[in-house]
C-alpha cells in the first residue's frame, strides 16, 4: 500500500483509530450492527452502521464513555494478511455482509487484504493505525453528530446511520476547533442572510439559481465597480457576451467532450442544438479573432462580468458557495510568448491588492499541475513542461507561498488557484488563474510579428475576484456581515432621538443621498435605545444621532458599529471624512489597529 502525506501524518492514525474504537463501542450496546465504512476524515472520523435500533443523540455520551475506557486499556493495533476468500469466509462468519460486498468490490480473488484487530474487534482495513490505544491523547477527540448515509453513496442502496467524531492532536486543539466552528456557524452567510437579506433561492426559479434583493445586489455591484475600475488601470478592455451559444462552439473549444457533465443539456432552436454558456472563454476568443491582430496590440487584455451556467449536483449545493448560475469575474489576457511571464505577475499582483483592500492576510497559491499520463490533458508534453516552467517561475518571482499538485490542472494548460482560510480556518478557493496552451490553435487566433510572420498568442485565464457568489459569500462570513462603508448595503442610519428633529433628519438623509450615500433616517416612533439596537442589529457601519443640539449647530454625533464610542462634529466635516473614506475604500477597523 501506498501512502499520500495527508494519510502519513499521526493525526491520521489517531482519527483512523478513532473510528475502530468507535465501532468496537457501538457493537457492545448494539451487537447485531452491520458495519459499513468508517474512515478518518477532515476535523475526525466516522463509521456507518446498520442498526435494528438506531442510535440517538442521547446515546451518543454513553458510546463516548465506552470509547475512552477502551483507549484506557491499552489496545495494540495488529495487522493480518488474508486472501480474499479467506476475509470473506471470516467475515462471513460475523455475519458482515457489507464487508463481504466491498471485499467483492476490491475484486480480491487470490489478492492479499489486509485487516486490523484491536482487542476484540476486527476490521478489514488498510491502515495505517496508531500502534497502541495508548498513543491517542487523552481527550481529544468528542462524537460529534448523528446523520443518514446511503451505502456506497446511491441513493438506490439502504440508508445507513453515520457516526460523526471530532478528533485533533490534544484537547487544546480541539476545544479551539469547536470554538471556531461556533464563530463560523455564526458567521455562516446562509444564517445571517436570514436578518440581512441578502440573496433568495425560490424552488419556483429552480435550485442554485440565488435571487439577489438589494442588500446583496449593493455588494455584487460594488465589487463590480471595483474590479471594473482596477481593470480600467491596468489597461483591460470591457466585452459582453451572450448567455447561449451553438454547440460547435464548444466542440471547437474541446468543452463538450471534457465538460460535458458540468453543462446543463442542450435546447432545440430552428433544428440545433444550443447551449447555456458555462463559461466565457470562448467567446473572448471569437471577439479575438474577430479582426487581424498585430504585435503591436498585444498584450490584449479582454474583460467581462459574465453570467454563466453549470449543472452542479443538487446535494452539492450550498446557498453562494455553490450555485448553477454564477457571475464571473473574467478576463482572457492575450500576448506573446516574450509577455506572458509579466502578464502572470501583474495577475498576481491584482490579487494581492485586493486581498489588501479586504483585510485578508491567510492565503497561499495552489500550481495544479497535469499528471504524467496525460490522459487527461491535451498530449504536448514538451509544451506542458515549458508552461509549468513558466508559471513556476512568475510565482517563484512574486514570493507567494505556493504549494504543487498534480492531476488537478485544466485540461488545456496548468492552473493557479488561490486559496484562502476562513474564519474557521478551513480552505477556499477564492480565485483561479490558467495558462491556456491550445485554445489559439483550436480557434485560429494569430497575430503578425515584427517581420509579418503569424503566430499564435499566448492566454491567461484569470478571474482575481471570482464569482460573485462565492466571493460574496467570503465576504459576507469575513465581515460577519458588518461590512466597510464603502461596501456596506447600507452606509449610514440617521437616528433621530425625538419627532422634533425629524425634519432635520431628513435633509441630511436628502444630502447624503444627492452624493450617493446609501443612507436611511429612522422615523419611528421607538425609543432611542431600541433605534440603536436596531442599527446593531441591521449592522449597519455608521449611525448618525441628532439631537437638540445637532439641530441647532447643524452638527452630528457619530458612532460606528460595534463601539460605544461617539464623536460629535459638524455635518459637512462629516461629509468630508466620509466621503474620502468610501473613494479610498478604506476599512476603518484596519486603520485603527
Amino acid at each position: 500500500m501506498t501512502m499520500n502525506k495527508a494519510e502519513d501524518t499521526q493525526l491520521y492514525r489517531i482519527r483512523h483509530s478513532l473510528a475502530h474504537v468507535l465501532a468496537q463501542a457501538v457493537l457492545e450496546i448494539r451487537p447485531e450492527a452491520k458495519l459499513g465504512f468508517g474512515p478518518p476524515v477532515e476535523n475526525g472520523f466516522y463509521y456507518d452502521f446498520d442498526l435494528e435500533d438506531p442510535l440517538s443523540p442521547e446515546d451518543l455520551p454513553e458510546i463516548e464513555k465506552r470509547m475512552k475506557k477502551i483507549i484506557k486499556s491499552r489496545q495494540t493495533f495488529e495487522c493480518e494478511e488474508l486472501n480474499g476468500e479467506e476475509m470473506r469466509t471470516r467475515l462471513a462468519e460475523i455475519g458482515q455482509d457489507y464487508k463481504i460486498e466491498q471485499v467483492n468490490d476490491l475484486d480480491a480473488e487470490g489478492e492479499i487484504l489486509t485487516l486490523y484487530r484491536n482487542g476484540p474487534f476486527w476490521d478489514l482495513c488498510e491502515g495505517p493505525h496508531v500502534e497502541s490505544t495508548a498513543e491517542i491523547p487523552k481527550n481529544c477527540f468528542s462524537l460529534d453528530s448523528l446523520a443518514g448515509a446511503y451505502w456506497k453513496g446511491s441513493e438506490k442502496n439502504k440508508m445507513l446511520q453515520r457516526v460523526y467524531g471530532l478528533a485533533f492532536e490534544s484537547q487544546e486543539a480541539l476545544k479551539d476547533f469547536k470554538e471556531k466552528r461556533k464563530m463560523a456557524m455564526e458567521r455562516d452567510h446562509r444564517k445571517l442572510n436570514i436578518d440581512q437579506h441578502y440573496f433568495v433561492i425560490d424552488e419556483e426559479v429552480g435550485k442554485g439559481l440565488p435571487l439577489w434583493m438589494p442588500n446583496g445586489t449593493v455588494i455584487r455591484e460594488e465589487l463590480e465597480k471595483l474590479a471594473k475600475e482596477q481593470e480600467f488601470l491596468d489597461g483591460y478592455e470591457r466585452v459582453s457576451t451572450p448567455h447561449i451559444t451553438r454547440e460547435n462552439l464548444y466542440h471547437t473549444s474541446g468543452h463538450l467532450p471534457y465538460y460535458a457533465d458540468s453543462m446543463f443539456p442542450p435546447m432545440e432552436v430552428d433544428g440545433e442544438k444550443m447551449f447555456l454558456k458555462p463559461m466565457n472563454c470562448p467567446h473572448h476568443h471569437l471577439i479575438y479573432r474577430s479582426q487581424p491582430r498585430s504585435y503591436r496590440e498585444l498584450p490584449l487584455r479582454l474583460a467581462e462580468y459574465g453570467t454563466c451556467y453549470r449543472y452542479e449536483q443538487s446535494g452539492e449545493l450550498a446557498g453562494l458557495l455553490r450555485v448553477r448560475g454564477l457571475t464571473m469575474n473574467d478576463a482572457h489576457i492575450y500576448c506573446t510568448a516574450e509577455q506572458v511571464k509579466e502578464e502572470f505577475i501583474r495577475v498576481m499582483q491584482l490579487h494581492l491588492r485586493y486581498y489588501e483592500l479586504f483585510g485578508l492576510e491567510n492565503f497561499w497559491m495552489r500550481l495544479s499541475l497535469a499528471e504524467s499520463d496525460g490522459a487527461k490533458y491535451v498530449n504536448e508534453p514538451e509544451v506542458w513542461a515549458r508552461a509549468e516552467a513558466l508559471v513556476i517561475e512568475a510565482m517563484d518571482e512574486v514570493g507567494i507561498p505556493y504549494e504543487s499538485v498534480r492531476g488537478e490542472a485544466a485540461f488545456y494548460g496548468p492552473k493557479i488557484d488561490f486559496q484562502v482560510s476562513n474564519v474557521i480556518g478551513r480552505e477556499e478557493t477564492a480565485s483561479t488563474n490558467q495558462l491556456d496552451l491550445v485554445m489559439a490553435e483550436r480557434f485560429g487566433l494569430t497575430y503578425r510579428d515584427q517581420e509579418s510572420v503569424e503566430r499564435a498568442p499566448m492566454i491567461i485565464h484569470r478571474a482575481p475576484l471570482g464569482t460573485h457568489e462565492r466571493f460574496c459569500a467570503f465576504l459576507i462570513e469575513h465581515y460577519g456581515g458588518v461590512f466597510p462603508s464603502w461596501l456596506a448595503p447600507v452606509q449610514v442610519r440617521i437616528i433621530p432621538v425625538a419627532s422634533a428633529f425629524f425634519d432635520y433628519a431628513e435633509k441630511l438623509e436628502k444630502e447624503l443621498k444627492s452624493r450617493f450615500i446609501r443612507s436611511q433616517v429612522d422615523l419611528s416612533t421607538d425609543s432611542f435605545g431600541k433605534k440603536i439596537r436596531n442599527g446593531a442589529v441591521s449592522k449597519v457601519p455608521n449611525l448618525l444621532i441628532l439631537g437638540e443640539q445637532e439641530t441647532s449647530e447643524g452638527s452630528v454625533t457619530w458612532q460606528r458599529y460595534g463601539t460605544k464610542e461617539r464623536i460629535k462634529l459638524g455635518f459637512d466635516t462629516f461629509l468630508t471624512q466620509f466621503e474620502e473614506e468610501i473613494r479610498n475604500r478604506s476599512d476603518w477597523r484596519i486603520t485603527a489597529n
